[in-house]
């Protein structure tokens, strides 16, 4: 396990950067009022470097470990994102909003287990 460690934590920082990637997008539209604008404000560019990021470590990620064990892993930055857009921006997180995160929680340990 301990080989393995430099590409479970390159997992985690791609998940990492994905969420931060997608903050990063959402606070520069919500900084901008036109498409051109939303392409030149920083927060967008950096959000845009965040995700090119987060793929990279991906492919470093998936060289060891199961696409079948990553690729599900992934979907925990729904989760972070969905509270942070909460928490943030007032974003919605009534009983629709909420079951939909347990489901995908329980679908990721589900899938780890084994």
């Amino acid at each position: 396990m301990p080989t393995l460690l430099p590409y479970y934590a390159a997992l985690a920082a791609a998940i990492l950067c994905g969420v931060g990637g997608q903050v990063l997008l959402k606070t520069g539209s919500a900084r901008t009022a036109d498409i051109i604008g939303q392409f030149l404000d920083p927060f967008t560019v950096l959000g845009l470097g965040a995700y090119g990021l987060a793929g990279v470590l991906y492919i470093v990620a998936i060289k060891k470990i199961p696409i079948t064990f990553a690729f599900p892993s992934v979907s925990f930055s729904y989760i972070a994102v969905a509270l942070i857009a909460h928490y943030a921006w007032g974003e919605p997180l009534g009983l629709p909003q909420t079951a939909g995160i347990a489901l995908i929680a329980a679908g990721i340990v589900l899938l780890h287990q084994g």
